[in-house]
């Protein structure tokens, strides 16, 4: 066992630095926090490099017993209240975080399934992180990111997933519209969220469709709206005229999961 009291220990800043994306690129990892995300990473078997608890959280007894015979699998490092609150990024931490090895992904698109989710530079990891777990509650594999997309791997966006950062594989585009031909060569119709249209989410049939969901801000960048098979919105009675992209993407894709039902 391996405990640590200094952040001057190298280990400990490689893991501060772990916060940044482009360090976590060339380290090809990434941190979770907490006791749900590290015992999802235990259940799906995420290539987990170490373990890090908080002596204290130990003797109090914080973390499940269960889950302590798995986490000894591991090779695991304590280190005291204080450095985990320099680690820590939440407000109310539980005393334990895992570095998580960035695997090779297979950037080749599952043509098998009925709806394809793409995202168009979404910029909130929280937006994201929700947006990864709506694809994940609906039983999707996979998610397009354009390359102005938040970092799937930012701490807030894993936090959010609530785990189905393990189960959805994500593949990041460099140039989004010329995947999206590739995609429509397998048969697949490009839609769009738009106002310019009278078309409503409960008008499309949503098989064989790549869900295009597009920045906070500007919604889907003009370029592939003029791209698009089919372009539909979301009838709001009020006088709001835009939702949050995650909210956005919920109400859409739970169209999928209603109409599926029905077949």
């Amino acid at each position: 066992m391996q405990r640590i009291t200094s952040k001057e220990n190298e280990f400990i800043k490689h893991v501060k630095k772990l916060k940044d994306k482009k360090y976590r690129d060339i380290n090809n990892e990434y941190v979770i926090e907490g006791i749900k995300l590290v015992a999802e990473a235990i259940q799906e078997k995420a290539p987990i490099k170490q373990i890090i608890l908080c002596d204290d959280c130990e003797r109090n007894e914080t973390l499940p017993k269960d889950l302590m015979y798995e986490i000894a699998k591991y090779e695991c490092i304590y280190v005291t209240q204080k450095l985990f609150k320099y680690l820590t990024e939440v407000q109310a931490p539980q005393g334990i975080l895992a570095i998580i090895e960035k695997t090779p992904v297979n950037t080749e698109i599952d043509y098998t399934q009925d709806i394809i989710v793409a995202l168009n530079d979404i910029q909130d990891p929280g937006n994201l992180g929700a947006i990864l777990r709506t694809v994940d509650s609906i039983g999707l594999k996979q998610i397009l990111l354009s390359k102005g997309t938040a970092d799937a791997y930012n701490p807030k966006v894993v936090r959010s997933t609530m785990g189905a950062i393990f189960r959805v594989k994500i593949i990041e585009c460099e140039d989004l519209k010329q995947t999206l031909k590739e995609v429509k060569k397998h048969k697949f119709k490009i839609m769009v969220s738009s106002l310019q249209t009278e078309n409503t989410i409960y008008d499309v049939d949503y098989r064989k469709k790549v869900v295009i969901i597009g920045n906070e801000a500007n919604g889907v960048e003009r370029e592939i709206q003029e791209f698009a098979d089919e372009k539909v919105k979301i009838p709001m009675l009020g006088r709001t005229e835009s939702l949050n992209a995650s909210v956005a993407a919920g109400i859409i894709l739970y169209e999928y999961v209603r109409q599926k039902q029905l077949s």
